[in-house]
């Protein structure tokens, strides 16, 4: 069996959950690009949910890295205590809108580089903001991505880093953001991690570990 989809069936599996998920979006509220960057920098290791109920306290007194900056540490962590490891998050958070304030004008900036030199900005969080805040296609691989473009055969990686590699070369550029977005609602609603609901995955004809499985039966 081959380890991977042609780019051929994996233009026809993006069709069918472009379908699945017309209203596939990101679930992290914010309304200007430096909202979204701080509300990722909280989403590691957290649920979008519990961002949102943090961000929507949080962003009320301080929206913008000049406020953000007049908190210390410690106050930052009290109020983002429920994301978990708020200490470094608060570190990463409080460093990164200084930076923004001395070397960036208070602007997020818009290049990979540039972003993965912030305080807590790997290239997933880089991903989503380029993508979400700028429109850049962009392919952000967070662990539903991961998970569900390896398994159905979109991917055939042991990280996130080489995922993200072959995902880019694998998937037209046009469709990167939106592609992040649909995986991320398949892996959430039935492509789960621990309970895969296969049987009604609208891909399953499509899906390699699928095969697998029924091959095994």
């Amino acid at each position: 069996m081959s380890k991977h989809l042609t780019m051929e069936v994996i233009s026809d599996v993006l069709d069918i959950l472009e379908k699945t998920y017309p209203d596939a979006k990101a679930e992290l509220n914010y309304t200007t690009p430096y909202e979204l960057l701080i509300a990722t920098i909280l989403s590691a290791q957290c649920t979008d949910v519990r961002v949102n109920k943090t961000t929507e306290v949080l962003f009320q007194n301080y929206n913008t890295p000049e406020k953000m900056v007049t908190l210390s540490i410690d106050e930052l962590g009290d109020i983002i205590k429920s994301c978990g490891f708020y200490n470094s998050k608060s570190k990463n958070i409080l460093s990164t809108s200084q930076i923004l304030i001395n070397q960036y004008n208070s602007e997020v900036p818009k290049s990979m580089l540039e972003l993965t030199k912030l305080p807590g900005v790997g290239r997933k969080t880089a991903n989503v903001v380029l993508s979400n805040a700028f429109d850049i296609p962009s392919i952000a691989v967070d662990t539903h991505v991961f998970r569900v473009s390896n398994r159905i055969g979109i991917a055939n990686a042991i990280n996130v880093e080489e995922t993200e590699k072959q995902l880019r070369r694998r998937i037209d550029r046009n469709r990167w953001s939106k592609s992040h977005h649909i995986l991320i609602f398949h892996g959430r609603r039935i492509c789960k991690s621990r309970s895969p609901r296969c049987d009604i995955c609208p891909v399953n004809s499509y899906c390699l570990h699928y095969k697998k499985e029924a091959k095994n039966v």
